[in-house]
């Protein structure tokens, strides 16, 4: 039950926000790039898109460290001798792993705030 009601707010906040800072109405509270009032649901769907796509990003690197960390644990319990080895790959790994999810992090920021596609929507 914990689980999906977990799952339930950590879907359902993002969403929420998301319409509640783009319901607007009105002509002051457009953005600066935008020009008209039509192109406001593709804001409102990119940034869920962008909200959805980086928490699984991120999910699947969590998982991912989480994998690397136990088969490293395990290796340094079976062979104790090769622990610095075992441990400076295990961590070289984490670190691509990590690198992978602020790659995620800086395209939704620029998807974000710096939208390459503005030009379109004018």
């Amino acid at each position: 039950m914990k689980r999906k009601l977990s799952r339930l707010v950590s879907f359902a906040v993002p969403m929420f926000c998301t319409a509640v800072l783009f319901a607007a109405e009105g002509e002051g509270v457009v953005a600066e790039g935008v020009k008209n009032l039509a192109s406001i649901p593709y804001f409102v769907w990119a940034t869920a898109a962008i909200a959805v796509g980086f928490a699984f990003t991120t999910a699947v690197c969590g998982l991912g460290q989480g994998i690397a960390i136990k088969g490293g644990l395990e290796g340094i319990a079976r062979q104790p001798e090769a622990s610095d080895k075992i441990q400076i790959t295990m961590l070289l790994g984490l670190a691509f792993i990590e690198s992978l999810a602020l790659f995620a992090l800086f395209i939704n920021i620029i998807l974000l705030f710096a939208n390459p596609f503005i030009k379109y929507l004018q």
